[in-house]
């Protein structure tokens, strides 16, 4: 019998930032604050250098953006990368059957 995987929690971007200010300023240690937050101590580890880095813990969005969501250059990237492909093909094929007709 397979066991079912837990979902993931996903936490607010305000409850990540919390959870940082509590790490930084608190006496207490990190593992009695992830304990009383609910959460792991490595994942207070984890968003600290996210926070320093980039300003921002990341985003309880997972995988890739759907693509109503990408940027107009992102679409053309893609739409260019499928078309160099599809004409690798073609180049493969006309190789292909041109050796096929001597």
């Amino acid at each position: 019998m397979t066991k079912k995987r837990k979902s993931y929690k996903t936490y607010t971007k305000e409850f990540k930032l919390e959870a940082l200010r509590l790490m930084e300023t608190s006496d207490r240690p990190s593992s009695e604050i992830a304990m009383q937050l609910g959460i792991r101590r490595n994942q207070l580890y984890k968003r600290k250098p996210q926070m320093t880095t980039k300003g921002d813990v990341a985003s309880a969005k997972r995988g890739r953006p759907k693509k109503e969501d990408l940027s107009e250059t992102a679409k053309l990237r893609q739409e260019n990368k499928r078309l160099k492909e599809e004409n690798e093909i073609l180049k493969k094929a006309a190789v292909f059957f041109a050796k096929e007709l001597n």
